[in-house]
């Protein structure tokens, strides 16, 4: 049985038991959009009886000014016979909660904690969802696309900054050269 039919059944099973709002097929890849209250079930189908043990990624979308706004991006992969499959779901801006999967695939973990952090969406049911990458008490979700690329006022102490953080062009540079990897680090631009 080739790839395609095989991934073909799986997708078949999917849409045999629950309800896919979408279905699209692009270069090779397969997405299949489905209801976010089916997900942990869906996740659970596809880890169990379709044999996709490994989650690659969670990841978020913020599509400012549709509605539903988010976007939950579920990159799921079987080793035999190697297939991928993108499950999606759609989070209103007014219902940030979404079931976690972190219990069926315990990759998902930090990821969901990465997209929390990033975009707001809270994965319910997960094991320790707190910040990964910004501070406990960072009030803003930077990946969001109305957060400004100048950032924004900051004036929690202990931080490295007390101005709004650049992000547009980066604070650091870097410059290619025959240097060693130690002399080739990052420099502050005030540096250069």
């Amino acid at each position: 049985m080739s790839t395609a039919a095989t991934l073909k059944a799986a997708v078949g099973v999917i849409e045999g038991k629950f309800t896919v709002l979408k279905k699209t097929e692009f270069r090779g890849e397969t997405t299949l959009t489905v209801e976010a209250s089916a997900i942990k079930e869906v996740a659970r189908l596809c880890r169990d009886e379709l044999g996709f043990s490994f989650l690659l990624d969670v990841s978020g979308v913020d599509h400012f000014g549709d509605e539903p706004r988010f976007e939950i991006a579920y990159e799921l992969y079987r080793f035999e016979p190697g297939e991928h499959l993108r499950l999606k779901i759609s989070v209103s801006e007014d219902a940030l909660e979404v079931p976690t999967v972190s219990d069926i695939w315990p990759t998902a973990d930090w990821h969901e904690r990465e997209t929390y952090d990033m975009y707001g969406i809270k994965f319910t049911g997960h094991p320790d969802l707190r910040r990964i990458l910004m501070w406990e008490g960072y009030p803003f979700y930077p990946l969001r696309k109305d957060f400004p690329l100048a950032g924004k006022p900051s004036d929690m102490p202990d931080v490295a900054f007390s101005k709004a953080a650049p992000l547009a062009g980066g604070p650091f540079v870097t410059m290619p050269s025959t240097a060693t990897t130690k002399d080739r680090e990052p420099r502050s631009r005030s540096e250069l």
